[in-house]
């Protein structure tokens, strides 16, 4: 370290100057990419019956491209470390409010909701009867 840790927010983010972080930034930042777009395509086919869950998935999907393909570019055209950092820390902290914080109100009356429409089905088919057809009383006339 040649300059004080504040100095180091203005110096371009490549190998010469980051030698420990920039290879682990950018290749973390593709492997992260690659899962997070693997991970939507098999999340959203298990559960396309449920809305909620795409939603968080969709939105999740979004701040993970967003983030970490500026992590790429910043390290590809060499932003100075202070970008870098702010696309980290900004991308990371709004992937954790949408899962945290944004989505868990929406997915528990979500789920309150299917109790309750499970619930009434299982009341409504609870006697045999009531899946059995009535048949229409028929009464012939006689002539």
């Amino acid at each position: 370290m040649r300059l004080a840790p504040w100095e180091y927010l203005f110096v371009p983010f490549n190998n010469a100057n980051f030698p420990d972080l920039f290879n682990p930034v950018w290749i973390a930042s593709l492997v992260l990419l690659i899962a997070l777009v693997i991970l939507y395509n098999v999340r959203t086919r298990r559960l396309h019956k449920h809305p909620p869950y795409l939603d968080m998935y969709e939105w999740l999907l979004w701040a993970g491209l967003i983030t970490f393909s500026l992590l790429i570019i910043g390290s590809l055209f060499v932003f100075d470390f202070f970008l870098v950092l702010l696309f980290a820390i900004v991308g990371l902290a709004t992937m954790v409010w949408i899962r945290f914080r944004r989505f868990p109100p929406i997915l528990a009356g979500y789920e309150h909701r299917l109790a309750r429409q499970r619930y009434f089905s299982r009341t409504t088919f609870a006697h045999p009867e009531s899946t059995i057809r009535a048949k229409p009383s028929r009464r012939r006339r006689r002539r």
